[in-house]
């Protein structure tokens, strides 16, 4: 008769093995990583670098096109302005047309150092594709691209 209160190694090591959800989660840590060292000389991390760049706009976009982008919900996305902020990197501002809602404008501070940042993103993204032997980087794209 089997625990109900106890789950049995076997489940372990088939999660281990053939779950989605934390081969994702290292994948995205391990990845991370890799882009949080390359941008440590810029002060900046892998996902301030995603946030400057989804700035990086004609228009200033309202902070909830770029929380639905970056999939966080708006409280995780204040926080995460905060520091772009007190760098001088970012401006939130109110939209003329809507005072309740806010406009997110990258500065020209902020536009410096992501031009400084890309040449770094390219090389530390084409050394990633490289190391994806079995598989190719368009179709991973695709691929979690149909997961979000």
């Amino acid at each position: 008769m089997s625990n109900p209160g106890r789950v049995r190694f076997e489940t372990t090591l088939e999660v281990r093995d053939a779950c989605l959800c934390l081969h994702l989660q290292r994948a995205a840590r391990a990845v991370a990583r890799r882009f949080d060292a390359a941008f440590r000389p810029l002060g900046l991390t892998s996902g301030q670098f995603s946030l400057l760049m989804s700035l990086n706009r004609k228009e200033p976009p309202a902070m909830g096109s770029i929380a639905a982008l970056l999939a966080m919900d708006r409280t995780t996305l204040t926080a995460n302005l905060k520091p772009l902020e007190r760098r001088g990197l970012v401006q939130v501002k109110t939209d003329p047309a809507d005072r309740r809602s806010r406009r997110l404008v990258l500065t020209p501070a902020g536009r410096k150092l992501l031009a400084t940042a890309v040449p770094i993103w390219r090389d530390t993204h084409a050394a990633l594709d490289g190391l994806l032997p079995r598989s190719d980087p368009e179709d991973l794209r695709r691929d979690l691209l149909a997961l979000s």
